[in-house]
């Protein structure tokens, strides 16, 4: 028996010791080294459009400009893809207890990038020339800024006084901020036609090199790292902005390797683009919303007041339809008037399902059946579901209009179609509410906060932007407080409010979030997007862009430099 028993324990150690050698040799044991990234590199993008002007103040109707700005200018503060303020030049500030004040402090020892100190002076000083009146920068803009008192204590705080509490202030603190010691003898007038807007100096992550010329024709233009950056400094040594006509050009410059991203894939050349195995996609929510409104005061349609009439329009909307055949898949369908991915958004609201089958019932509960074979439209007592649906005057707002048309004659509605051009929709039917119902785009770009407030409060609904015309003292009350408070998370509590009763009432049609396609050569690594508030926010995470990294070595730290 003591024999067996050596035996048993010989067995049971032998086995314990090739247990631990075979755990020993599992994968993951050792750490997986990651390649880091170094600097070097350059990196080419095509852009669609023309340069015109490299000043940030002069770049509101030029998104291709901004996109460049972008990377040479800094502001007070930026915005992440949630809307969120984020420390740029200023790396703190606080405000009041009233919300009227706001003190800011810059980081110390900013740099210009012809290495003279950039101070809180620069910062009044291009607020100045906001002030200033002329016809690039945008009136409200211009009337905003002349109701705000600016100080400059010292070179490294500011102070805002303002007149009222108005808690979206920070959205307009996001501006490049330009060199007073450069331009500080000029009016705006003079600076529109300055060389300086052809040779840019900034406080960005990267600097003017020079301008790409053929002929006398502008074809791109060469920025470079700024070593004196006073944040992380980017990897990619060199960024190469070239201008193309449109997306196809672009896409054939990639094609013949000209360049290595491309700054808007639009619709036309998607499939070209996704079937190219080198060629990154990636894709962000703009900062807009396609939308139905219905004139809820208008006495021609009085159903539109009817709460279960405006729920079965919106059941019986084939949503996904319209976003898959006729927009390529290029939207994302809308749940309510705040952008999804946002702060203020609340998340656990859903896009209604399409039920045309529940729509029917809604209607007939709001006591609408169908008057006759003959003319099959519903009615109840003497009103017609009958109304006209103004739309822009162009291909993709015209095909879309069709689908809604047929969708909703499907449920006993009659819709006729009225096409008018974009401005006169707005300032010639919206406007004076002379109107029906209308397919419109809410474009909020550059506007980081939701303030949904000039559209939907009672307040706006006569001479303001409140075009539909929506009385509703609940949802008022928590837009007014929303506009009043600066905390963020009281904000927030505010606005899923306010979204909880939109959401029941349905004053207006959600229908879709279009969203930005953007393509880089996968050679190009640490590329990310988010969305976005503007276009130029593509380039958010572009400190961390890099071409060019380096295997670490497991014993001394050292490595070997390599390429993707």
């Amino acid at each position: 028996m003591k024999k067996l028993r050596w035996q048993l324990v010989i067995i049971f150690l032998t086995g314990l010791v090739v247990g631990v050698l075979l755990i020993s040799e599992q994968p993951g044991v050792f750490p997986t080294l990651a390649p880091e990234p170094v600097r070097g590199g350059v990196y080419v993008e095509g852009l669609v459009g023309n340069l015109q002007r490299l000043n940030p103040l002069l770049d509101f109707y030029n998104p291709v400009d901004r996109d460049v700005n972008r990377l040479i200018y800094s502001g007070l503060i930026r915005f992440d893809g949630r809307g969120v303020p984020q420390p740029d030049l200023a790396e703190s500030w606080g405000f009041s207890k009233d919300g009227t004040i706001y003190n800011f402090e810059l980081r110390p020892n900013i740099k210009w990038h012809d290495g003279e100190p950039l101070t809180s002076q620069d910062v009044a000083f291009t607020i100045d020339l906001m002030r200033e009146e002329n016809e690039i920068v945008p009136a409200d803009l211009q009337a905003f800024w002349n109701e705000v008192e600016v100080f400059a204590p010292s070179d490294t705080t500011l102070q805002f006084k303002l007149p009222e509490p108005f808690a979206p202030f920070l959205d307009y603190l996001s501006f490049g901020v330009l060199p007073q010691h450069l331009l500080g003898d000029r009016s705006f007038a003079d600076m529109v036609d300055a060389p300086f807007n052809l040779q840019p100096v900034g406080s960005g992550p990267y600097q003017f090199d020079q301008l790409i010329l053929e002929g006398n024709e502008i074809k791109g233009v060469t920025l470079s790292v700024f070593e004196d950056y006073y944040a992380k400094k980017p990897f990619l040594e060199q960024i190469v902005f070239r201008y193309y006509p449109d997306a196809a050009t672009a896409f054939s410059a990639y094609q013949d390797g000209i360049v290595q991203g491309i700054s808007q894939v639009t619709p036309d050349i998607l499939p070209e683009v996704l079937a190219e195995p080198e060629l990154a996609v990636y894709t962000g929510r703009r900062p807009q919303l396609t939308m139905v409104l219905f004139n809820l005061n208008n006495p021609q349609v009085p159903f539109f007041e009817e709460k279960e009439v405006r729920l079965a329009l919106l059941k019986g909307l084939n949503r996904r339809f319209i976003v898959d055949r006729l927009l390529g898949g290029q939207a994302i369908p809308a749940d309510g008037p705040i952008f999804p991915g946002t702060w203020a958004h609340y998340d656990e609201l859903k896009p209604a399902d399409y039920d045309p089958e529940k729509a029917v019932v809604l209607l007939k509960e709001a006591g609408y059946e169908m008057s006759s074979e003959e003319s099959p439209v519903r009615k109840k007592e003497n009103i017609s579901l009958a109304f006209t649906l103004l739309h822009p005057d162009d291909e993709g707002h015209r095909l879309i209009a069709e689908a809604i048309q047929e969708e909703w004659e499907k449920l006993g509605i009659r819709v006729d179609l009225e096409p008018v051009p974009y401005e006169e929709l707005i300032n010639g039917r919206l406007v004076p509410r002379s109107y029906q119902a209308a397919l419109v785009d809410l474009n909020l770009s550059r506007s980081p906060d939701p303030d949904p407030y000039p559209f939907w409060d009672q307040a706006q609904a006569t001479g303001g932007q409140n075009y539909s015309q929506w009385d509703d003292r609940n949802a008022s009350e928590y837009l007014e407080q929303a506009r009043v408070t600066a905390d963020m998370g009281e904000r927030a509590r505010l606005y899923r409010n306010f979204q909880f009763v939109f959401n029941d009432e349905m004053p207006a049609l959600p229908l879709y979030y279009p969203v930005y396609t953007y393509a880089v050569d996968r050679k190009i690594q640490g590329v990310s997007m988010g969305p976005l508030i503007d276009t130029s926010d593509r380039f958010e995470t572009i400190l961390n862009w890099f071409l060019i990294a380096r295997m670490p070595n497991q014993q001394d730290g050292s490595g070997v430099t390599v390429t993707p």
